[in-house]
């Protein structure tokens, strides 16, 4: 085998193994001495839910996705606290149907698209349910029952709009049960749950949806995000209730599918400042323990995951200490002491995309591709002429780990044309990018800032440098030039700043203070950025050789 073809393999594989081990410089956790602290993901993770598979070691999650594509990502843990990334269910939105393909993929779906799936293991298969409020119930399941590996394609098991929400339950008798909520946006109605009968395989309904839950003009408005099981002969259905900031968790059960069910309140903020404990999911271990992971809502952070013991000992899941989340509190039982959590720093010397990263867009080969160079290329994406960022798809990025980060990146920013710029993006409803323009035979370094985005509005702009090409083509056919740059950003108290440097060696602080804003459904999101408004011209981009996400 060629030497440099060798070690190209050897360097693939170290980067392999240095990212299954990953343990992150800004959050861990597990405090190394029998006990964790929340949340166990400081990420945004939205509706979290989990399963464990068939050997009663490995735990699944997943969670909602929104647009952002690859989309319903797969974590494994072998204890509830340390988890990685393992892989995604579903590679674009509306994957399998061909004209909904071909209408939405020129822009971002912000806000539509994944929400608040469920994951199950039965009969071989993990099986995820969600809903689209736009189009149905969809249901998506393993190839081989691996859930890090290759999933089917999506199936519609209800069409129609509003249905958000959805869990199965698969009886004792083989019978299938789907519950889900609703989504005012679309059916004009929420604050109720109802279930309906499935076939056995799970693929289609074969009853009416029965009301079984109504939260209307009670303190349980806003009851949404069910989840279905079965313990001891009663039927249960876990829900939050009384709105995302400000809510608590419900248990309800009764002895039928179809209600009526009683209901408590088992899990509230109460004392503690971890407001509106929502959403999530129970598990009961192989050592005889239960756990609830739900989400905390973080503004512009998104939504955290946290874990909470569960105690039966009344007949209901109380959760966490009495009814309160715990802030620290004692591992669960597990054979594992493996210390891991999900990546976040990236060399780029793969040849598939890092797990850590999503698209804002179903995905299209001409966004970009890794290279074989130890880069990441991201081409100019040709928006509309003063457009503002919120309609690119091609911007390549992850959600904050920790309320308090630094990122860095090196980059070049090849250019065939003028007014073509990339680099460094905090996105959200509101965001700031620090980006390299092209201006003639020069580049201008400039923050781009855009105040409800969502909205139209156009970014303002700062310039900070005008810099020389570190490179220029010596070609007569379509020459770029082109700048080598270093790009940083830090973040504190949902506040962030840039710095940039020409070598890595010194880094000057530039432009304004912003102040971070979630997106559509999900928290702010970091990443690279490349645009231009000339239709005709040869796509610019941007190599990313590395990112790093340290204190």
């Amino acid at each position: 085998m060629n030497k440099k073809l060798l070690l190209s393999f050897s360097l693939m594989s170290l980067a392999w193994a240095a990212q299954a081990q990953y343990r992150s410089q800004v959050w861990c956790p597990d405090n190394g001495n029998g006990t964790y602290t929340n949340p166990v993901i400081n990420a945004d993770y939205s509706d979290p839910d989990v399963c464990v598979g068939p050997s009663g070691e490995d735990y699944y999650m997943t969670a909602s996705s929104f647009h952002c594509t690859p989309g319903l990502p797969i974590l494994h843990s072998k204890d509830l606290v340390n988890w990685e990334i393992v892989g995604y269910a579903l590679k674009n939105l509306y994957e399998g149907d061909e004209s909904l393909l071909a209408h939405f993929s020129s822009k971002p779906q912000h806000g539509n698209g994944v929400w608040a799936p469920s994951i199950r293991y039965h009969e071989g298969q993990y099986y995820i349910y969600w809903g689209d409020p736009d189009f149905g119930v969809m249901m998506v399941k393993t190839k081989n029952g691996d859930p890090a590996g290759e999933w089917e394609q999506p199936v519609y098991v209800i069409s129609g709009q509003g249905y958000i929400d959805t869990t199965p339950l698969w009886d004792d008798d083989g019978r299938c049960y789907l519950v889900n909520g609703w989504a005012n946006s679309r059916s004009k109605f929420a604050s109720v749950l109802t279930v309906r009968e499935l076939s056995a395989d799970g693929t289609h309904a074969i009853g009416q949806p029965v009301i079984v839950f109504d939260g209307n003009g009670t303190e349980n408005r806003t009851c949404e995000g069910p989840k279905f099981y079965k313990r001891d002969g009663w039927y249960w259905i876990m829900c939050p209730a009384g709105g995302v900031p400000t809510g608590f968790q419900l248990a309800m059960r009764s002895k039928s599918p179809y209600g009526p069910y009683e209901h408590k309140i088992v899990l509230a903020q109460g004392k503690t400042a971890i407001n509106g404990p929502h959403q999530g999911g129970w598990v009961h271990t192989k050592y005889g323990e239960d756990w609830f992971l739900h989400f905390q809502d973080k503004e512009a952070y998104g939504r955290v995951v946290h874990l909470n013991p569960v105690d039966w000992t009344s007949g209901w899941p109380i959760m966490g200490r009495k009814g309160e989340p715990v802030t620290t509190y004692k591992k669960p039982k597990s054979s594992s002491n493996e210390i891991v959590n999900p990546v976040e720093s990236d060399e780029f010397n793969a040849p598939t995309v890092g797990l850590q990263w999503q698209w804002h867009g179903n995905y299209d080969e001409k966004f970009g591709v890794p290279t074989a160079f130890g880069t990441f290329r991201i081409y100019t994406y040709k928006m509309r002429e003063g457009a503002n960022f919120w309609e690119v798809p091609n911007m390549l990025l992850q959600k904050t780990p920790a309320d308090e980060f630094t990122v860095t990146t090196k980059l070049r920013f090849t250019s065939k044309a003028e007014g073509q710029m990339g680099g460094l993006i905090m996105m959200g409803l509101d965001y700031s990018a620090l980006i390299v323009r092209r201006m003639g035979k020069s580049f201008q370094l400039a923050q781009l800032t855009c105040k409800a985005a969502d909205k139209g509005n156009p970014h303002t702009e700062q310039i900070i440098a005008t810099l020389k090409p570190t490179a220029e083509d010596q070609t007569d056919y379509k020459p770029g030039i082109h700048e080598d740059i270093y790009l940083r950003l830090k973040v504190k108290d949902s506040r962030m700043t840039f710095a940039w440097s020409p070598d890595g060696k010194k880094y000057q602080n530039c432009g304004d203070a912003f102040q971070m804003k979630e997106g559509k459904w999900i928290g702010a999101k970091f990443g690279f950025v490349a645009v231009e408004t000339d239709p005709k011209c040869d796509r610019g981009w941007i190599d990313a050789d590395w990112i790093r996400i340290e204190r």
